[in-house]
This record gives C-alpha cells, structure tokens and sequence, in this order.
C-alpha cells in the first residue's frame, strides 16, 4: 500500500515538472540585424545570449552551395547556436522551385519554414510537399490589406489544410491590423508554431493610419493578455525579437537587451549574456 502511494506521488510530480517545464524560448529574427552578415549575427547573438535564431536568406541563404550553408551549420553547432528556422520566404506555383527551400531545412535539421504565398493557388503544391518531409510551414502576416492580414483568411486556409501548417503570428503587424493579438492567438489554438517579437504604435497621419515600431511593450499590442494566453496554453515555441524600423536595425542592442528583460520579467527567465 505505501509504494502505490508513492508510485501516485512520483506519477504527480512527474506530472507537474512536465507542465512546470513548458515555456517559450527567447529568440532572434535577424531582419533586425539586417545590416550585419552572417558572422557578426553570430557574435550579436553570442553577446546577448539568444540560441535560437530565425534566419533571413542575406546572412543564410537555401540557394546558396550546398557546402557553404554546411559551414555555417559548422559554426553555429560551435558557438551553441541554432537556426530554428528561417524566412520570410518568397513561394512559386513552381513545387519543383519550392522544393529547394524544404531540402534546405532538411540539410540544416530545420524543421519550421516561414512562408507567406501571395498566390493562395500556390498551397497545394506546399501542402504535397510538408506530407513529403514532414517539415512544418508557418504562414506570416503583415499589415492591414496584405495577403494575410486578416486573421480570417488564414482561418480558412487552416481549416482546410494539413495540420503541419501553421502560423507564425507577428505580433506587432497583427495589431497594427486592427486586432487584438491575445485573441487571435486563442483563436488560432495549437495551430501557432511561432512568433514575432514586435510591437507598434499605429497612428493617423493626412489621414492615413501609419504603423511605427516601438520598443516591446511600449506600443498599442495586448502583451498582457496574449502572456496570460501563452502561459495558459503552456506554449512552448519561440519569441523572436525583430523589428521593422531602420533606427533600431542600424544598432539594435538597446532593442533587443529591453526585449531580454521583457521577456523576463513575464517569463522568469532570459538566456544569460555572454562575458
């Protein structure tokens, strides 16, 4: 009778540990170090303690040789980095073309690729092609107007596709959209595979709204409530810090610091800052 009843309570921690343990990660898009090449995003992440990097195509490209990206890989597994997955990138109606992006993260043990096909015709052959490598695919967004600026629109294709395809929802162009970022992170349940770290504050210039970056938490997005919903849900995927502005882009080391101790101070923990 007391080892069942030991057995129950180990079963319980186990239990609790295992859903103590399911937190986001903190990471990078490099749009934010735009102006950098490949090794200085390095030596950037490095500094500040961030290992999980999404990668733009100008410092880690899927058409580059097959041995260039293999170094690359090289160097990040030594510095204790990892590209988690990378994007925004360009589709085709062409599967053959799209082909190469999923051979690629194959290479690279990726096992997300950020997308955002502006023809919606473009989505059979994408699906064919997530069933052929298992490899998820994350639709961005962008602003009001854009092909997937409403939430809408990607509720349909989601409905209608292969659950490896998901969303990476960019917080910050989200709201400048008009919607609260809480709920439609709710509303798109567990099809969220990633995040954009990003805030704005939309405002009406010769009466046009006009989105402009801001620090994180310092513009008009709904952090509280789409924090709460993280933690509620026990998301466990990544947070990367990016930006649109070319203020920050030309030396985001304040940014991306802030957006460590943002982060903190609503998870409990940051990656540590390199010495």
């Amino acid at each position: 009778m007391k080892l069942r009843s030991l057995l129950i309570v180990l079963t319980l921690l186990f239990a609790l540990s295992t859903s103590a343990s399911a937190a986001p990660q903190l990471g990078l898009q490099t749009w934010t170090c735009r102006n950098m090449n490949f090794d200085q995003v390095v030596a950037f992440a490095t500094k500040h303690g961030i290992t999980e990097l999404q990668f733009i195509a100008a410092q880690l490209n899927p058409s580059a040789p097959r041995e260039e990206n293999l170094r690359k890989k090289a160097i990040l597994e030594k510095a204790g980095l990892h590209a988690y997955t990378f994007g925004v990138n360009a589709t085709t109606l062409d599967k053959e073309t799209n082909r190469k992006l999923f051979e690629f993260a194959k290479l690279m043990g990726i096992k997300l690729i950020i997308v955002e096909p502006k023809d919606f015709a473009q989505w059979d052959n994408l699906e064919q092609l997530v069933k052929e490598y298992d490899i998820k695919l994350a639709i961005h967004n962008h602003g009001k107007g854009s092909a997937y600026g409403d939430p809408a629109t990607v509720k349909k294709i989601l409905s209608t596709r292969d659950h490896r395809i998901g969303v990476c929802l960019d917080i910050g162009w989200v709201t400048a959209a008009g919607f609260d970022a809480a709920a439609i992170f709710r509303e798109y349940g567990d099809r969220v595979y990633d995040l954009h770290f990003k805030d704005k504050k939309t405002s009406v210039v010769d009466g046009k709204s006009v989105a402009v970056d801001t620090e994180l938490g310092a513009g008009d997005s709904n952090y509280t409530g789409l924090f709460a919903e993280i933690k509620k849900s026990n998301w466990s995927g990544v947070l990367a810090i990016e930006t649109d502005s070319k203020a920050f882009a030309e030396d985001p080391n304040r940014l991306v610091a802030e957006g460590k101790n943002f982060f903190a101070k609503n998870f409990g923990s940051a990656p540590s800052v390199a010495k």
